[in-house]
């Protein structure tokens, strides 16, 4: 195996130690080749993960080996890399690493990290998301031209309601996320309030094609919308972030007018790289502007007021919140006793 390489990024020099390694097996790609990828894209994934408490999605091994996600700050790590303290919904706490510079980027992909998934919130105020994040999850039976299809219609959702402006980008695998940038001006619950009446107005407009179901059992060949991807500690990859399948594809920023014509196969570690040379970040202006959830939350409260649609289950980690209906699956849950005559 090769000698350690030297990495520049930004003026600082990172080193990459067994360069050769092959993370995937099925084209060779190596652990050096996921290197140069990031090198290529720094920019963009820096704009994606800047001032971001970041879990890193490792995979020292590559992809057929045992992987792990690092939430907090890896002991020996550069103190030119900053952290944020946060809390997660047990209570516990961790400092995680938030980059600030392309040399970080490069600086954890030396350690086998492939996927970074960056919390939505800045370093300065970890509890008020600046972004509001919807993710297209095509189930059992639908695939990515049906996530593309819910991703126009949730374009006009977001313009109806408080003039939002979402910005699509490929999992790298079947779905899509939208994200739109948001004032800091909100709690989790209050974020993930508004994301379930997204959800809701989405199966109001597409019954056959949208669910926000959280049980398995009753979503059928629909795209759930993921409503919790809003609660606190729950992330999702970020833009440009390899994912470890075998033909090392990246989470790819788009335009509208892509939506459902480019697909998630045509954007890998091969092929992003060109398209970043000629194009730039197609997604470099999402923080020019920060939009308010007025509209989405008093929507949520017409939906709770009259319509009498409550809170949706948390993921089965959370501690149990006020309001939450039974985390029983239907099909478990206790039956009522008929009443005798």
């Amino acid at each position: 195996m090769a000698e350690a390489v030297e990495l520049e990024a930004g003026g600082r020099t990172v080193r990459l130690s067994s360069p050769g390694k092959v993370f995937f097996p099925e084209h060779g790609y190596t652990k050096l080749d996921v290197a140069r990828y990031y090198q290529a894209v720094a920019p963009g994934i820096l704009r994606a993960l800047r001032d971001r408490p970041t879990t890193l999605q490792r995979y020292p091994d590559g992809v057929t080996g045992e992987w792990f996600y690092q939430k907090r700050a890896p002991k020996g790590m550069p103190d030119w890399i900053p952290t944020a303290h946060i809390t997660f919904p047990s209570g516990r706490s961790a400092d995680e690493m938030c980059p600030t510079e392309e040399a970080a980027v490069l600086w954890a992909a030396q350690y086998g990290t492939l996927t970074f998934h960056p919390w939505p919130v800045r370093s300065d105020d970890v509890d008020h998301p600046d972004e509001l994040r919807i993710d297209l999850d095509p189930q059992p039976g639908t695939d990515y031209d049906d996530a593309a299809r819910a991703a126009h219609e949730l374009r006009a959702v977001l313009a109806e309601f408080g003039g939002l402006t979402g910005w699509p980008k490929t999992s790298g695998g079947r779905g899509i996320h939208v994200f739109v940038p948001i004032e800091p001006r909100w709690t989790f619950t209050q974020v993930r309030r508004a994301a379930i009446a997204v959800g809701r107005e989405m199966e109001r407009r597409m019954p056959e094609r949208v669910t926000i179901k959280w049980w398995k059992e009753e979503r059928g060949e629909r795209i759930f919308i993921d409503y919790n991807q809003t609660a606190r500690d729950r992330t999702i990859a970020s833009a440009y972030s390899v994912r470890p399948r075998p033909h090392a594809p990246v989470s790819a920023p788009l335009r509208w007018d892509e939506v459902g014509v480019a697909h998630p196969q045509d954007f890998d570690i091969t092929t992003m790289p060109a398209r970043f040379a000629e194009l730039g970040d197609v997604h470099a202006g999402m923080d020019d502007q920060a939009y308010s959830l007025d509209a989405l939350l008093e929507l949520a409260t017409k939906d709770e007021h009259d319509h009498g649609l409550a809170d949706l289950p948390y993921p089965p980690e959370y501690p149990k919140m006020p309001g939450e209906p039974s985390r029983v699956q239907p099909s478990r849950a206790k039956k009522p006793r008929p009443q005798e005559s």
